[in-house]
């Protein structure tokens, strides 16, 4: 602790806010939280922002689209086809944007434990609401280290992620990087 707070106080870093020192800053940002919107990525490349409001239109857009980074180059007629099939005894139909792959991850280098917890009450509500993942979705939880699993353990969170289907696949980078198999 002793080395910590040489460090800041010698780079200027540590605050008494107690003392009220009267700190002035060069730059004041503001953030107008009302007009944040929640955005994803994609649909092919993870720096591409979609704002949620948007995706549907956005994805029905690129099915049709040339190949490339907003484009997948389905045929006009075939934009609209439906694929019937059984799977475990149970019949399902899959489009263009079925949703086929469901991943919880967390990088090892960029790993955020609010996240990670937050997935886990998702989970649980999920599972107290009676939701189901469609039984021929591939699921996968791969935090980016062990200790995921220990604080998820220790909040009692690792259970609804199990019993929804994201169990541990693995640790480290894996369905991002395309190893979902």
């Amino acid at each position: 602790m002793e080395v910590i707070e040489k460090t800041l106080r010698e780079q200027g870093l540590l605050r008494d806010y107690k003392a009220n020192d009267n700190i002035k800053f060069t730059d004041v940002l503001e953030l107008d939280l009302s007009k944040v919107e929640p955005c994803i990525s994609g649909p092919k490349r993870p720096h591409d922002r979609v704002p949620l409001s948007n995706v549907k239109k956005d994805f029905n857009d690129c099915v049709p689209n040339k190949i490339g980074f907003k484009g997948f180059g389905v045929p006009a007629e075939k934009v609209n086809l439906n694929h019937n099939f059984k799977y475990n005894g149970e019949e399902h139909q899959l489009r263009h944007g079925s949703v086929v792959l469901a991943a919880i991850t967390s990088c090892t280098n960029t790993s955020n434990p609010d996240v990670m917890i937050a997935a886990g009450l998702v989970a649980k509500k999920a599972i107290e609401r009676g939701i189901k993942i469609k039984n021929f979705v591939k699921t996968t939880l791969s935090p980016g280290s062990g200790v995921v699993t220990k604080y998820l353990n220790k909040s009692g969170l690792s259970k609804y992620l199990d019993e929804i289907g994201f169990t541990t696949a693995g640790y480290g980078c894996m369905t991002c990087i395309g190893n979902s198999g």
